[in-house]
């Protein structure tokens, strides 16, 4: 008997070690899965393996300050986009309401959107949120979205303008069926339209209709230099631009989860825009720069532009002279080139923002093989965080496998469809069609005179490029340090590096913003085109002196060149104050009043900050005056284990940098 209850009990303990053992395992399985999904995700993100050959630089170094410091005339230029003076809220009695479709790409559409709220002040109108084109429903997004709010914070928006101009979401359901009977006026506003077109012609609609129409579709509606009256109005576009138009929550916190991984070595970074697309680089005719098929589709767009009155010039043009004028993009090999001698080495994160590079990464093999660092936004995000800001897409009947017809029921369904009987004989082949006969690139795959229409997959991708321009533009104005490869656009208009250097300049005018000037760039590429890759110490000299220089005449250059077509490529100086810098007069002495007023008269700030901006900044800016000497002295201290810096294959030793630092503090042109 008591063997027999041994043997129970022990058949018992043996069923529940059993049951706890299966238990454990099937916990282990679901908590295992979590935690190697997890790993599988970090893999995916740490795909940018990062390596550093070099140690961190001391931030008070004077290598570091060179390369990655602020531009000292310019630390006294603060963002100040408040009213100046008397400003009036918005009154209840509106003239009407503005309905506004804008089309463009992601820079077109943040310029016209700081334009159309410009104007609705100025005819005292209700703006009706606009609509962005590319993000509608019938594109193929998802219908998660409005049209603005797939990119922009809608609630943000509203709140923010509460001061100057009234905005709804939507027009009220009389005036909204009246125009979806087309009973309003509609307007396609030109590219840089007047204020007195707006007060002439749009007002006086708006005042008989009560709602008008507005399509814009060329980049911007309002001209981008005012009269001197209107100047309120340019500080409400960088209001606009810069406090107004956040990027909605799921946008902004992946940008900030990218950027932290991109800050995780506690190293500084560079953001490079190539500004390289198809459109601009037929705009500006810069195909010969290019080989065999890229020649050939470059020229193909240019003639298609040609065609639909786009460009007003002949099709064939020196590609070469182009560039030698400044006329066309930097390769990002020659940029590659530049940053190298300007003393950034081969292990410094790169961000290289924009998706359409023309070219492929097939262009971009020469800069990564000089920067091992050289990331994109697929090395520093996974697919599904770039898959979930889209938001709930609707799959596509092209996506699905089609099921193919039974064999039978294909040869009786042709049988039916095959002609009369007897059948004749087939017409002779056709002349076969040479790449080089067709009219544009498409004809050579479909054989067709016209392009055809883009599919709902092509309309979502374009939508999906609003999105990834959003997060390199929102990862570039943060950027250390920021060098763009052309300013200009598909159209002739300041394209995303340049509104990205204009929201640095307003953000902080003393970040580190290169300018070059792509004329000089070339005839100095030009002297040295036989050994690229070993310019010598004179060479890289000059480059250092025009990457310099060009920090600050560049500013001169956009108030000439890109301001008249865009006021947020240059929003200075209306929309920037001085700060009255007492601790950097005392440390500086005589030097320090020239720079400050070298600043007044390059750039034209003369409004004082006021004095709550004053205290806050002011401590840190006498921080920094009293410990630059100390820096000076510990960087040579901390220096002596590396005496050379390895830049295109050649060598600069340690005396030959002590001389390039001693001419830069000559010219002024860092920090």
């Amino acid at each position: 008997m008591g063997l027999k209850s041994r043997m129970k009990w022990a058949a018992l303990g043996g069923l529940v070690l059993s049951v706890f053992s299966l238990v454990t395992h099937f916990l282990l399985a679901v908590y295992s899965g979590r935690s190697l999904s997890q790993y599988q995700e970090a893999g995916a993100v740490l795909s940018w393996v990062q390596r550093f050959q070099t140690g961190v630089l001391p931030a008070l170094s004077p290598i570091h300050r060179r390369l990655w410091g602020p531009i000292r005339p310019l630390k006294s230029m603060l963002p100040h986009a408040n009213p100046r003076g008397s400003y009036k809220a918005p009154t209840s009695e509106a003239n009407g309401y503005i309905f506004v479709k804008i089309q463009g790409g992601f820079h077109e559409i943040r310029n016209s959107i700081c334009d159309v709220v410009a104007v609705s002040r100025l005819l005292n109108a209700t703006l009706v949120i606009p609509v962005l084109q590319p993000t509608t429903g019938n594109k193929g997004v998802s219908s998660d979205f409005k049209s603005f709010t797939y990119l922009y914070n809608e609630d943000q928006f509203i709140v923010a303008l509460a001061k100057d101009i009234s905005v709804v979401k939507a027009l009220p359901k009389n005036i909204k069926a009246a125009k979806r009977r087309k009973e309003i006026p509609s307007f396609k506003v030109p590219y840089s339209a007047s204020p007195d077109y707006y007060l002439e012609v749009v007002l006086p609609a708006l005042k008989q209709y009560v709602v008008v129409e507005l399509k814009v579709a060329e980049g911007g509606c309002l001209q981008a230099i005012l009269p001197p009256q209107l100047e309120e109005y340019q500080r409400l576009r960088c209001r606009v631009a810069f406090h107004a138009l956040l990027f909605r929550q799921e946008v902004q916190d992946l940008g900030m989860k990218m950027l932290r991984r991109l800050r995780v070595s506690g190293r500084p970074f560079l953001a490079y825009d190539a500004g390289m697309t198809l459109d601009t680089l037929a705009y500006h005719g810069c195909a010969e720069l290019f080989q065999d098929i890229h020649t050939e589709l470059i020229q193909r767009r240019r003639w298609w532009m040609i065609k639909h009155k786009l460009i007003r010039d002949k099709l064939s043009v020196d590609s070469m002279k182009r560039r030698l004028n400044g006329s066309c993009p930097l390769m990002p090999e020659e940029v590659g080139i530049l940053l190298r001698a300007f003393g950034y080495s081969s292990d410094t994160i790169i961000y290289v923002s924009g998706g359409g590079l023309f070219g492929g990464q097939r262009i971009m093999i020469p800069f990564h093989g000089m920067f091992e660092n050289a990331i994109d936004r697929t090395s520093i995000s996974t697919v599904e965080e770039l898959s979930s800001i889209y938001g709930h897409e609707e799959s596509l009947l092209s996506d699905l496998p089609q099921q193919p017809l039974n064999k039978e029921e294909g040869l009786l369904e042709a049988w039916k469809t095959s002609g009369p009987r007897p059948r004749p004989l087939p017409p002779p082949p056709e002349r076969p069609k040479y790449q080089s006969t067709g009219n544009d690139w498409w004809r050579w795959i479909a054989n067709t005179n016209e392009k055809p229409e883009m599919t709902i997959m092509e309309l979502r991708t374009n939508a999906h490029k609003l999105i990834w321009e959003a997060i390199d533009y929102f990862i570039s104005v943060e950027a250390d340090a920021f060098f763009p490869g052309f300013d200009q656009d598909g159209k002739g208009h300041p394209n995303l590096a340049s509104m990205v250097m204009g929201h640095r300049l307003y953000l902080y005018a003393a970040s580190k913003t290169f300018r070059p000037n792509r004329e000089v760039v070339a005839k100095l590429f030009e002297e040295t085109r036989s050994h690229l890759y070993e310019g010598n110490q004179t060479w890289r000299l000059l480059v250092r002196e025009h990457l310099n220089r060009t920090a600050l005449d560049g500013l001169n250059e956009a108030s000439m060149n890109l301001k008249p077509l865009s006021f947020l490529s240059h929003p200075i100086p209306e929309c920037s104050c001085l700060r009255q810098d007492r601790f950097e007069a005392a440390s500086d002495g005589a030097a320090g009043s020239s720079k400050r007023l070298e600043s007044r008269g390059l750039f034209g700030v003369t409004y004082s900050c006021p004095a709550w901006m004053e205290t806050d900044i002011s401590t840190v800016f006498e921080k920094e005056a009293d410990t630059e000497e100390a820096g000076v002295f510990l960087s040579e201290q901390s220096f002596q284990w590396k005496n050379s810096q390895e830049i295109g294959g050649t060598e600069i030793n340690g005396r030959e940098d002590a001389q390039l630092e001693d001419e830069e503090d000559l010219e002024g042109g860092e920090g």
